[in-house]
């Protein structure tokens, strides 16, 4: 009969480490899954910014009167750049992404500046990148939701808890610049 219950109580232990231990797997590989949907907005950031100085120097002849507006996609790129966790960087992105939206729309302003065929190249490069970017935002949401959501839940919480897995942020876009700006590129 002792032994009956020495395998009882051996099987539950085994039970809850293979359960521990898948519980932390499935974390480990959530959290990685985030962290490479992160490096995958990182890298269009990166063009993103390359792309802007071409830009802003294309355009700063066209657009005397626009200093200001040139200034703030330029302090936003800075910005941008100098931020350092991935919270920063996002509220920065978003900065960035709100002083562009104003920039294209000031485009519209002057035909010269849409006719000029390096700058309607470099909208279309800037575009391009905003739509991988939106689909990177959306692939790293989609993860770290299900990442937070593992965290959160019984009984993976449990193993969360006890390894000190931490919340991802959601890389959201603000109210104010939900709505992207219309770019017409057939001059």
């Amino acid at each position: 009969m002792g032994w009956i219950l020495g395998i009882i109580i051996s099987t539950l232990i085994f039970i809850i480490v293979v359960g521990i231990v898948v519980a932390y797997n499935s974390l480990i590989t959530l959290k990685k899954r985030g962290q490479n949907a992160w490096a995958q907005i990182d890298v269009q950031l990166n063009r993103r910014h390359d792309l802007i100085p071409n830009l802003v120097n294309s355009a700063k002849g066209y657009m005397k009167f626009e200093q200001e507006t040139l200034q703030k996609v330029i302090d936003a790129r800075s910005k941008a750049l100098g931020a350092g966790n991935i919270k920063d960087k996002m509220k920065a992105e978003n900065q960035l992404t709100g002083a562009l939206g104003k920039l294209i729309a000031v485009f519209e302003r002057y035909p010269d500046l849409k006719a000029n065929q390096n700058v309607a190249d470099l909208m279309k490069q800037l575009t391009d990148t905003e739509n991988k970017i939106a689909y990177a935002r959306q692939f790293y949401n989609d993860v770290v939701t299900r990442y937070n959501t593992k965290i959160m839940v019984f009984p993976s919480n449990i193993v969360a808890g006890t390894f000190h897995f931490e919340e991802m942020p959601l890389f959201e876009v603000p109210e104010e610049i939900k709505t992207a700006p219309k770019v017409d590129l057939n001059f």
